[in-house]
């Protein structure tokens, strides 16, 4: 495939690619061994308390720039009063007592959208404000815009290595250091990083598949030089890494292809890509009768829900679910005993995570995750930080080999906390997912994918909401789909009477017989927003990495 780009690559980027070829090859050669990955792991384990001391006084209270060096001067917290707290108390209720006193950020405050108010302190978070001063540059990857405005993230390809240790414990776990991987994922960071990742663990994909066509005009250059500075490293640590072919995601029968001829030649297959790419490969295959069983996906991006595991499963094929964001990496690796759909062992050795105690923060519900940074060559320096993410977060011995590792911390239902504004209504996620999974193909036919919210505007300026269902699910009353939906959203928070009236007198949402629209990304989002500027929370349903 020709690619084809819309300008020529900056001196920035001819510079991210001389780093590439010289940095890159002999890490990818330097393969994570079995004992290596045990022995990396039980000394994180046994190092957390000092891991995190040792990178609060480096990078907050000797950087002058740290934004938290503010909050603990405004809590009155000296490093020897951390120190003090985190070997009395333990490293997770010292995060909590520093919560109580004002040092964390919500999502808002982390990318800049408001400023940070602790009392009388107030403060603006710039860009590269809580970059790691202790780590080198190597690319720039930049967080999904489906989550907000896009942040840039500063990445080491020495701290990649450090994901690759749990990643190789992961798949080790699931029996799958022989299994065929591949990738069908954008061209950016997350994807290039899983393929060094892949590379390290002594597994390199064999195939790279695009949701989006990277000859498309105005796709910035990194992506395309990415992907060929990728290879070539490559070549140079004396792998052969696959040139990305674009598969889109209206017809993945090339990649079921894949699929069904890896099975026979009795390998397993095992495919990194969005939750909702998933599903689509196993309902197309499942219309023609093929069956998956055997092949994994690694499925991340976006929620996994029951109805969507559903699908998968129908086809004969398990994922493996993972949470994660740009600004950290993988936060939580899929339990093998799960209590629910998505449910994930946390990464301890990486991060410590707590949820508020009190109602002292109305901006973050107590079951908000807040995130810290441990490792030296973290991408960022979090501290109890929100990512806009809510989850149920338990501690249990589930028995499976990743509970055995001694990651006992456990999410599930996990999704952003954020109230979706739609058409002048505002309603909860959960509600929103329940009806468009459940409740909507339970009265009229299909699934998870087959129903989908898109917001936008008018040229007065007026919302404009729109239910679209699959036009593959034949002759349905649409007026039957619009009450439904109208009576089903809602429910549970008792506002389903002020959500309809508001929705009914304003003639929304109209219903039209389209295919549910598909991000640049590709993936399916339950709400898709059209709106210039439009919030984060009207096209993010727990968009992750």
């Amino acid at each position: 495939m020709k690619f084809v780009t819309s300008r020529l690559p900056t001196a920035n980027d001819l510079r991210s690619a001389a780093r590439v070829l010289y940095r890159l090859p002999p890490l990818m050669r330097r393969r994570v061994t079995r004992d290596e990955a045990h022995r990396e792991l039980r000394a994180r384990l046994e190092n957390r308390n000092a891991n995190f001391l040792a990178l609060a006084k480096r990078t907050i209270y000797q950087n002058p720039q740290s934004p938290y060096r503010r909050l603990f001067e405004f809590a009155g917290c000296e490093f020897g009063d951390l120190e003090g707290l985190v070997q009395r108390e333990g490293l997770e209720e010292a995060l909590r007592f520093l919560y109580r006193k004002g040092v964390y950020l919500t999502v808002d405050e982390l990318r800049g959208h408001r400023p940070v108010v602790r009392g009388s302190l107030s403060f603006q978070i710039m860009p590269g404000q809580l970059r790691n001063p202790g780590t080198a540059t190597d690319m720039v990857w930049r967080s999904g815009g489906s989550r907000s405005a896009a942040m840039e993230i500063p990445i080491d390809f020495a701290s990649i290595r450090d994901h690759a240790v749990d990643q190789f414990l992961e798949i080790e776990a699931h029996g799958g250091l022989r299994w065929a991987p591949a990738i069908w994922s954008v061209p950016g960071g997350a994807a290039i990083g899983q393929v060094i990742q892949y590379t390290m663990c002594g597994m390199p994909p064999g195939n790279w598949f695009l949701p989006v066509n990277p000859a498309v005009p105005g796709l910035h250059p990194r992506h395309v030089w990415g992907s060929r500075m990728l290879r070539l490293a490559g070549l140079f640590g004396g792998f052969i890494l696959p040139q990305p072919v674009h598969v889109s995601p209206r017809d993945p029968q090339p990649i079921i292809r894949w699929i069904v001829e890896t099975l026979a030649s009795k390998r397993t297959p095992f495919l990194f890509t969005y939750v909702s790419c998933a599903v689509r490969i196993c309902q197309a295959a499942r219309d023609t009768g093929l069956d998956l069983k055997g092949a994994r996906f690694m499925v991340t991006g976006e929620p996994l829900t029951s109805a969507r595991l559903a699908i998968i499963q129908s086809a004969g094929a398990q994922p493996i679910t993972r949470y994660g964001t740009s600004e950290a990496g993988a936060l939580g690796r899929g339990c093998m005993a799960p209590e629910a759909a998505d449910d994930v062992h946390v990464v301890q050795d990486g991060f410590g995570m707590i949820q508020p105690d009190d109602q002292a923060h109305p901006a973050l519900p107590p079951d908000t995750l807040l995130v810290t940074t441990l490792l030296p060559r973290a991408r960022l320096i979090l501290l109890n930080v929100s990512m806009g993410d809510r989850a149920v977060m338990t501690k249990r011995n589930c028995g499976c080999p990743l509970g055995r590792l001694g990651w006992t911390t456990h999410l599930h239902t996990i999704c952003s906390f954020e109230k979706l504004t739609v058409g002048g209504v505002t309603a909860l996620h959960a509600d929103l997912i329940h009806v468009l999974e459940e409740v909507l193909p339970g009265r009229f036919g299909g699934g998870a994918m087959d129903y989908q919210l898109a917001e936008g505007e008018t040229e007065n300026g007026k919302p404009d909401v729109r239910l679209m269902v699959h036009p593959r699910l034949g002759p349905i009353d649409e007026n039957k789909v619009r009450e439904l939906f109208l009576d089903a959203v809602g429910f549970d928070s008792g506002a389903d009477r002020l959500t309809a009236l508001l929705w009914r007198d304003a003639g929304l949402p109209i219903v039209e017989r389209r295919e549910p629209k598909i991000t640049g990304a590709g993936k399916v989002q339950h709400v898709h927003s059209e709106r210039i500027g439009a919030p984060a929370s009207l096209s993010k349903l727990g968009s992750k990495q």
